[in-house]
């Protein structure tokens, strides 16, 4: 047994299992890590190759998910550095298969394999085989190395592990217009009416704006959007136009040639191009300056970019998603954002309700984030008090202060296994 394996047999015992999932696809790492974090797994996600080397050079970890597209790397070539590397940590890759790379086989394998099943929106069935691994043995080191095939025969269960077989198979196609979404925490009649809307839009090539209070959630809206699209298998690619600075954002989204402008020292990617074939999701449109609205509109209407220091227009097949808590209507009735570019975008709004108008839901939420707390830290519960004190807020921050209560609540309670009212504080500690 090799040292890495001998670490990761000894953190096993006393915390629980760690996994990384390395994706480019915020949606897709976002459905496997529910999954897994249910069947009570240590999940960490990285967004491309170097994060996730990084990740594994400082921590154990016993499993990978690796999609099979890396923005920063080649597949072939990270799978060669972390079986290296990293001899002990088992690999899934998305939709091909399961690698025999690591040096002691992973006992859970089977509940990785399961989470990846729940996670393909298309029903398809993740399957393993050994000849996957005769490939990587044979060429993945050398120069050219073939790609690895999708594969033959299933890997065979029994044991413990055969109880995941027998759970029931999921519907290729949602049935219940209503039903909840695993983005989505709650139960009330607004967030119902919410999950039937985001099943309607979501198979068409509809522009959809997002609009809501501040902290309610309107990313995670759009992430059940692009899951349950055609497009899920592709890139979901999230740009907030109120971070970047006005002078950049437009070379954010359509990309520039080389000397394009002072400090183009290379050329560059847009955003736009970047998401070719799958979702765009533009947060904070409102922030949008006027001159790069009537651009963005054009792309929307035609499909085509420039980039910045080129003539020649390119196609690309993106869905664009926006979202904002400012009023856009208001804004382009006094004409501070193009009313063309608000029809554009509006053709299907969704409304995220604010925290207040959804009291309902507070207990489900609390108890959704206090077991994400409780991943690798001791179970906690809210008191009757506390849960009172949390039902009288006004929650002026939505479910992100909810979140954030809690997680100070969790800390002022030291060893206690229960949150008390006097532990739930809330802006500057009140």
């Amino acid at each position: 047994m090799t040292a890495s394996s001998q670490r990761l047999s000894t953190a096993s015992a006393k915390h629980p299992a760690t996994v990384l999932i390395t994706s480019p696809d915020t949606s897709f790492r976002q459905k496997v890590k529910g999954v897994l974090e249910g069947l009570r797994w240590r999940v960490e996600e990285a967004s491309g190759g170097a994060e996730a080397l990084l990740y594994l050079n400082n921590h154990d970890c016993v499993a990978m998910i690796l999609d099979s597209w890396l923005p920063d790397l080649e597949v072939s070539e990270f799978i060669a550095e972390s079986r290296r590397r990293y001899p002990a940590t088992d690999v899934l890759m998305q939709n091909m298969s399961i690698l025999q790379l690591a040096a002691v086989k992973n006992s859970r394998r089977q509940e990785l394999w399961y989470a990846l099943r729940c996670s393909d929106a298309e029903g398809d069935r993740i399957e393993a085989t050994s000849g996957a691994a005769a490939l990587l043995e044979s060429g993945v080191e050398s120069q050219g190395a073939p790609a690895v095939e999708a594969v033959v025969a299933p890997v065979p269960v029994s044991g413990p592990e055969a109880a995941f077989e027998a759970l029931p198979a999921l519907p290729e196609k949602p049935r219940d217009l209503s039903a909840k979404l695993p983005e989505i925490v709650g139960s009330s009649p607004a967030i119902i009416e919410l999950c039937r809307q985001i099943r309607l839009v979501a198979p068409k090539k509809t522009s959809v704006l997002i609009q809501g209070p501040t902290g309610t959630g309107k990313e995670l809206v759009a992430c059940a959007v692009h899951r349950l699209s055609k497009r899920s298998r592709n890139s979901f690619i999230v740009v907030n136009c109120a971070a970047i600075p006005e002078t950049l954002l437009e070379a954010e989204l359509f990309g520039h040639t080389k000397g394009a402008f002072t400090g183009a020292v290379q050329a560059r990617l847009g955003r736009l191009e970047a998401a070719h074939g799958g979702t765009l999701f533009l947060d904070e449109i409102g922030e949008m300056p006027l001159m790069l609205q009537s651009k963005l509109l054009r792309f929307l209407e035609a499909g085509e970019l420039q980039r910045i220091g080129e003539n020649k227009p390119i196609h690309v097949d993106v869905r664009v998603i926006a979202a904002t808590h400012q009023p856009l209507e208001q804004r382009a009735a006094e004409g501070s954002f193009r009313s063309d570019l608000y029809f554009r975008l509006s053709v299907f709004p969704l409304v995220t309700p604010s925290l207040a108008e959804r009291r309902g839901d507070i207990p489900e939420l609390a108890e959704h984030f206090l077991r994400r707390f409780a991943i690798d830290q001791p179970v906690k519960r809210l008191h009757a008090s506390g849960m009172e004190r949390l039902m009288a807020h006004s929650w002026p921050g939505g479910v992100r202060e909810l979140e954030h209560v809690l997680e100070r609540g969790y800390i002022l309670a030291e060893d206690r296994s229960e949150i008390a009212a006097s532990e739930i504080r809330f802006g500057s500690g009140r």
